[in-house]
């Protein structure tokens, strides 16, 4: 393993970022801990870290800075979407302004360095509605006005696989400390998560150096496959945290000669990755809207959960963002291919754990690991609230294998784009324009992946049609 520069795994600041004084704790604290550099980050659509990295010096000095609007109409490979309009061309910039509540080390850096994420703005102070921390805050919002706050856990799982440097090549587990590559089905195998130890113990230093807490690391099904979980808490805190856990995981793994990949579906024979998320909502007092003083579940969990399953086949799009996505929701592969709900039945894509009164959640098993983290959240909570909202009821909870029912999620990337932009209901909780925007960029990826042909397609049609 590399070995990392002692420096670089300063603690991150702790700033109060609603104080009128935050810009001076944070210079105060730079100044007493040698931070050089600042890196200045927003999540894109795709949930990748863009922005600009300056000395700390001319950031203290000069906070906030500008990028061009064009950083939100970008498909995953680069390409931009004609579909946005003149905004592509003109391509204003926006003004993004720090939160100093959510800074953290950069603790992989060879010098000491702090990232700090940013807001969107317009030009005449409103909030840019497309970028995706946005769109999470805007639904976070719409529950609070009416008295509402969404609590959520999310699970993140991911492959460590040998660096695969030609994509023309399959990938292949990494070779452990055993000298060995895993294979099969080792869920839950303490020897198996050893056998990658030089990767978790330097998470762990990453995750401590960032003040990212880690509720458990397991080892999941698939070969060099694990998943950390998370605490619950308040909605956008923890889509800024599964955001900086998928970039910290790749220094780790990068650092210990492997790679690690978030692709929902990186092996054909081998279970997905996903990220499942807990919900609950609680009232201004704290307490468990899903529950009643009787320990019993309440109509507002039953509309939850029916505003799950009517609005989120619409909203796959946001939690499968890529072909790969669909090549996950599977029958038989550990993912759901419906939105059944059950009580703690894994085969259902809405599933109650079981839980305590106070601790009742609902959670959603269909959003793949690839998804941007705030567009996940932001999907899941805008059915909820939907829900909620419209007194919906739920279907018919389903005890036995749901697998074996139908499906109703969309088939395919394509699908799912069409179902979202025809959404109204989710248009008027996510916003117009962040939806013509992403739907815009998932059609121009589609075409641009229809234009490459597979192995598949070689061995099967070129002698046979």
């Amino acid at each position: 393993m590399t070995a990392r520069n002692p420096l670089s795994l300063t603690k991150s600041p702790q700033i109060d970022g609603a104080a009128p004084d935050a810009l001076d704790q944070l210079r105060q604290w730079v100044a007493e801990n040698g931070v050089e550099e600042i890196e200045c980050v927003i999540p894109d659509l795709a949930g990748i870290a863009r922005g600009k990295v300056m000395p700390a010096a001319k950031f203290l000095r000069e906070p906030g800075l500008r990028l061009p609007m064009s950083t939100f109409f970008a498909t995953i490979n680069g390409d931009y979407t004609e579909e946005v309009g003149p905004q592509l061309y003109t391509d204003p910039d926006l003004v993004l302004t720090p939160d100093y509540g959510a800074i953290r080390a950069v603790p992989w850096a060879n010098d000491r360095s702090l990232q700090v994420m940013h807001d969107a703005q317009t030009e005449d102070g409103s909030a840019f509605g497309i970028a995706p921390r946005q769109v999470l805050k805007r639904v976070v919002d719409l529950y609070a006005e009416r008295g509402w706050f969404p609590i959520v856990a999310p699970e993140l799982e991911f492959y460590l696989v040998k660096p695969n440097t030609d994509p023309d090549y399959p990938l292949e587990p990494p070779v452990g400390r055993s000298g060995r590559q895993s294979v099969g089905n080792q869920a839950f195998s303490l020897s198996a998560v050893d056998e990658y130890d030089e990767v978790i113990e330097l998470i762990y230093d990453y995750a401590d150096a960032q003040n990212l807490a880690i509720d458990t690391i397991i080892q999941e099904s698939g070969p060099a496959q694990l998943e950390i979980n998370l605490l619950h808490g308040d909605p956008v805190k923890l889509a800024d945290e599964v955001f900086l856990f998928k970039r910290m995981i790749r220094e780790a793994a990068l650092r210990c000669g492997t790679y690690a990949t978030f692709m929902a579906k990186p092996y054909g024979q081998q279970v997905g990755s996903a990220m499942h998320i807990h919900m609950s909502v609680t009232d201004a007092q704290g307490g468990n809207i899903f529950s009643d003083a009787e320990g019993r579940a309440t109509e507002a969990h039953d509309a939850f959960v029916g505003g799950q399953q009517e609005y989120f086949g619409a909203a796959t799009a946001l939690v499968a963002p890529y072909v790969n996505s669909y090549r996950r929701l599977i029958p038989g592969w550990s993912a759901p291919i419906n939105l059944d709900w059950g009580e703690d039945n894994r085969t259902t894509g809405l599933r109650s754990p079981r839980a305590t009164p106070a601790a009742r959640r609902v959670e959603n098993r269909v959003a793949g690991a690839d998804a941007n983290p705030y567009l996940a959240l932001a999907a899941t909570l805008a059915c909820g609230y939907l829900g909620l909202t419209e007194g919906l009821k739920p279907r018919v909870l389903v005890k036995g294998n749901s697998y074996s029912r139908d499906r109703d999620l969309p088939f395919s990337l394509l699908d799912a784009a069409t179902a979202l932009g025809e959404s109204e209901p989710l248009r008027s909780v996510l916003g117009d324009g962040f939806v013509d925007t992403f739907t815009a960029v998932k059609r121009s990826e589609y075409e641009q992946f229809m234009q490459v042909i597979s192995p598949w397609e070689r061995q099967h049609l070129l002698l046979n049609v």
